[in-house]
């Protein structure tokens, strides 16, 4: 049975880094949308993702802040400065990865990773206290609409999921703004 908690819960984090830590899954809030969450170097939660959603790709992963962004990555002082330039409400960035951060298998092409900072504090309140990366994929079956309703994600995925932190209905959203970083200059690609 899914166990589903208020984002108010006192324990939330806690309870949280405790279904992540044992390979579980866990549906969070963003500032776009609910993600799938996983310890992101883990191959066999990523793959019950995989399972879910019906298919194999990368996948981003929530950074607790820009230092922590920096520690996971490969940038130039320029592109270090690019990104500090857009990152904030709603972006994630393709940027080449520091070997062995994440597992392979949600690597994108070259060796990149794609990492977001969310407003919502919630990911990366987690990440902070945890240490490690966790997955962000949107909450739906491939080729479906994300889900933004804690009801009817139980309702989808309730048995497959561990835990929803639930912070209420989230307006409709398409995701992020994504970002590449190549050669010095920063690519918008949705």
């Amino acid at each position: 049975m899914t166990k589903h908690l208020s984002i108010d819960d006192t324990n939330i984090l806690d309870d949280s880094a405790e279904v992540l830590d044992r390979g579980g899954i866990i549906v969070y809030p963003t500032d776009t949308l609910y993600g799938f969450g996983v310890d992101a170097r883990n191959k066999d939660a990523i793959n019950k993702i995989n399972k879910i959603k019906g298919r194999n790709s990368p996948m981003s992963v929530v950074a607790a802040d820009f230092e922590q962004l920096l520690s996971w990555t490969r940038l130039s002082n320029e592109d270090v400065d690019l990104v500090a330039k857009k990152i904030g409400d709603k972006t994630t960035f393709i940027l080449p990865a520091v070997e062995g951060i994440i597992h392979g298998s949600i690597l994108g092409p070259d060796n990149t990773i794609g990492i977001r900072i969310p407003t919502h504090p919630f990911g990366p309140d987690l990440v902070a206290k945890i240490g490690y990366p966790i997955t962000s994929s949107s909450v739906n079956r491939h080729g479906n609409k994300p889900l933004n309703n804690p009801t009817m994600i139980n309702q989808e995925f309730g048995t497959k999921i561990d835990l929803i932190i639930d912070a209420g209905i989230l307006p409709p959203s398409e995701g992020s703004t994504i970002y590449v970083a190549h050669n010095n200059r920063l690519k918008k690609i949705r």
